[in-house]
């Protein structure tokens, strides 16, 4: 009982890692990457879709993203999408294919995008002891059941699983920050 709880735990706190990890691919550095379209959505034909069911990527070179729609007649939407998501960038299109080239990123801009991936790092903290909270609560109400002996045990691998997850939060923030500051 004590251990599938504590397993069951542990990969709710993989998984908030894991999400963390999504999310900084959304976020923007100075290199092209495909990763911060995800979130793009666009008007195609009265319905919200997802740009990555529309078209596929390219980088061709380091600041170049291309976008091949699938469908031509959907540019201009695609275009419109880009330009409303707030990415900071302005797409051209010479007819068969989007480009996107990414700008430098100014000391603002980085200051921002900083104190951004810093929140989100702090949110999966917080679901990181959340899930902590959960399974403590659990391990508790086995009171009666198991032995006070054993739920400390329990405790004390609860603590250092939730000790590990933090730190891997704490390296993926450092090395997010690192590669924001790269110029």
């Amino acid at each position: 009982m004590i251990e599938e709880t504590l397993l069951e735990g542990e990969v709710k706190m993989d998984h908030a890692v894991t999400h963390l990890q999504s999310e900084f691919t959304t976020v923007r550095t100075g290199r092209a990457n495909p990763a911060i379209m995800h979130r793009v959505t666009v008007d195609y034909y009265g319905s919200p879709t997802p740009l990555q069911q529309l078209a596929s990527f390219s980088v061709p070179e380091a600041r170049m993203l291309l976008v091949h729609p699938y469908d031509r007649s959907t540019m201009g939407t695609i275009e419109r999408a880009i330009l409303a998501s707030e990415l900071g960038l302005n797409p051209s299109n010479d007819g068969t294919v989007i480009r996107l080239a990414f700008p430098p990123l100014t000391e603002e801009r980085r200051r921002e995008l900083i104190r951004l991936v810093r929140h989100m790092a702090e949110e999966a903290r917080v679901a990181v002891r959340n899930v902590r909270r959960h399974v403590k609560k659990e391990l508790e109400a086995f009171s009666g059941e198991v032995s006070d002996n054993d739920i400390e045990r329990a405790e004390k691998e609860l603590e250092d699983v939730t000790h590990r997850h933090v730190a891997r939060i704490d390296e993926l923030l450092a090395h997010k920050e690192a590669e924001l500051l790269e110029v």
